[in-house]
């Protein structure tokens, strides 16, 4: 057993490397069917595709709107260009060789792989500082047992919440780092990357802001680590500002990194750069002036961008009445069902207690007691705000995993040497499994699965075929032209297809999503209107699709019920598709 601890603890390196191509492997196995049939099963994900052709094709570096949603117009999209670089850099390098479809084909299977590297050496490292040197294994083993965030860096999985969360373990990591000015320096790079992609972490970038502060508070000797990361994170914020920012966020908006955030992070690295120059030998006054220099960053926020104080998206009423309401990721956890809810709870509560136990076994080491609760931090606020959105429950998980390695290192050993023989034998079980999060996934095979109803097959088969290529196909055949459809088909039919479409679920544009959303619902003069008003040559629906169902429980009388029903007006004429078409298509006359 010595021999295998050293064994792990000398090559470490190389294992998160095995590890990885591991995975990697079991990716590329298990997904190959959706590589090969371009199974961009997310909205975001399409989207990505079509912004990176846009980029390829010459579109300006600075200007991110999609043309193709809404043209002439085009759709205001809040992303970053970081994350197009991989595929784009993938498809260049392989398109003069294999063609442009298998290049693409290859850039969806390995650029979701790219970030999960960095996630496996930031568990790593969060482990071996931490726990344990020779605990780090136990991390990965979890991590499979981690959907909602493992799911993320699976292949054709684009978008940019795999790199989100590699940012999010990458700053836990330099919070975790005994070496303070390198632990500083990592943890304002990776956050100030994290805000080049996107605002999702910026709960837990705050988190870590306050976690350096607090560490000098508590000890003058972390001034190396608190001027460290305040001179990486602002100039990191300010050199992404200058290289990413499209023309659009160069607006004080709220929802991406804007001036508004630049002059946020600006300002408070600046008063951290100023508060480790402080030589304050009371922890008191230190500590009234890091409070201080947050009552600061916060009055200037509410003063000077006061329209950023409520929800970021600014989105209006109509717009979350008729849209927002219904996405499923953006409720609280306890609107969702028992067996997903404890799913994606669970690893996270399991590392909250692992944090707490750890910390009582290393109170004596104030220094590593810092960090535990500092790193230990993040994944509580994570825990807080699955009750406002489950969209978090990614981010939840990979903050949980290390503290549930944590609980493994520490309890187990104590259960397995435990006189009481069904403690060593039921204990040391129980905790293995509920350590390594896979309690959940065990206990549902001793629960009957629930039959699905024919209607909700029907939802599901409408879901699957008309976002496959094969029921795309008769639609991409037809002349091109702007095509009238429901939401959340925008992306998709802009990326499979030579057609262009009103919108996607992208909040800036939320006149046209409430349109779509209205013209649906509404009755047949208003939907008339509402297609007339964008030119379109097509009105496309997926009876049964998910977004049906909220015209069929809410408008049982509008637009897309009297299409269903076949009451069809004499301004669309039908086009005709194969009679195994998931799709319903009818030409608008001039």
């Amino acid at each position: 057993m010595n021999r295998l601890l050293e064994f792990t603890d000398r090559y470490w390196k190389w294992i998160v490397v095995g590890v990885w191509l591991g995975l990697c492997g079991y990716f590329l196995i298990q997904r190959w069917t959706s590589i090969q049939y371009f199974a961009l099963g997310d909205t975001d994900d399409n989207l990505r595709m079509s912004q990176v052709r846009a980029l390829l094709a010459g579109q300006n570096w600075f200007d991110l709107r999609q043309y193709r949603l809404n043209p002439p117009y085009g759709a205001n999209i809040h992303w970053s260009r970081l994350v197009d670089l991989p595929l784009a850099g993938i498809i260049l390098a392989l398109r003069p060789i294999v063609g442009g479809i298998t290049a693409e084909k290859t850039a969806i299977a390995i650029a979701p792989l790219l970030p999960l590297l960095v996630l496996l050496f930031s568990l790593a490292l969060i482990v071996r500082r931490l726990v344990d040197r020779h605990a780090y294994p136990l991390v990965f083993v979890a991590l499979f047992f981690a959907g909602s965030a493992l799911n993320m860096y699976a292949p054709t999985r684009i978008d940019h919440h795999g790199w989100q969360l590699a940012l999010l373990a990458l700053a836990v990591a330099g919070i975790a780092d005994p070496k303070r000015a390198r632990g500083g320096a990592i943890a304002g790079i990776a956050s100030a990357m994290s805000l080049w992609i996107g605002l999702e972490m910026i709960i837990y970038l705050a988190v870590t802001a306050g976690a350096m502060a607090l560490f000098w508070v508590a000890d003058l000797g972390e001034r190396r680590r608190l001027s460290s990361y305040a001179v990486t994170f602002g100039g990191g914020t300010a050199f992404g500002f200058l290289a990413f920012a499209s023309y659009a966020n160069r607006l004080p908006v709220c929802d991406a990194l804007s001036p508004v955030w630049l002059s946020d992070a600006l300002l408070g690295s600046a008063l951290l750069l100023g508060l480790s120059m402080v030589e304050a030998k009371d922890w008191k006054l230190r500590f009234v002036l890091a409070l201080g220099a947050g009552i600061i960053v916060a009055a200037f926020h509410a003063l000077v961008w006061p329209h950023c104080l409520t929800r970021l998206e600014g989105i209006s009423p109509e717009v979350y009445q008729l849209w927002m309401s219904h996405v499923r990721e953006a409720r609280p956890l306890y609107r969702h069902g028992w067996q997903t809810a404890s799913a994606v709870v669970a690893i996270p509560l399991t590392g909250l207690v692992g944090w707490g136990l750890l910390a009582w076994t290393k109170r004596s080491d104030p220094d590593l007691l810092r960090r535990i609760l500092a790193v230990a931090a993040p994944g509580l606020a994570a825990i807080l705000l699955l009750l406002w959105q489950t969209r978090t429950g990614p981010a939840a998980q990979v903050l949980g995993l290390a503290g549930a390695t944590a609980l493994l290192w520490v309890a187990v050993p104590k259960a397995w040497n435990a006189k009481n023989s069904v403690i060593r034998v039921l204990g040391t079980f129980l905790l293995i499994i509920i350590g390594l999060g896979a309690a959940i996934p065990s206990a549902s095979f001793f629960y009957p699965v629930k039959k699905k109803t024919a209607y909700e097959r029907s939802i599901d088969k409408a879901n699957r075929q008309c976002a496959s290529l094969w029921g795309m196909r008769p639609v991409a055949k037809q002349p091109k032209g702007m095509v009238f459809t429901f939401v959340d088909l925008g992306p998709r039919l802009i990326t499979v297809t030579h057609h262009d479409t009103v919108t996607g679920p992208y909040h800036r544009n939320g006149d046209q999503i409430a349109d779509v959303m209205k013209a649906f619902r509404g009755g047949e003069p208003q939907a008339h209107a509402i297609v007339s008003k964008y030119r379109s040559d097509y009105v496309l629906i997926c009876p049964n699709m998910s977004t049906a169902t909220i015209f069929r429980a809410e408008a049982k009388n509008g637009f897309y019920n009297q299409l269903v029903a076949g009451k069809v007006p004499s301004w669309l004429t039908p086009v005709a598709l194969p009679k195994d078409s998931p799709f319903l298509m009818w030409r608008v006359k001039p």
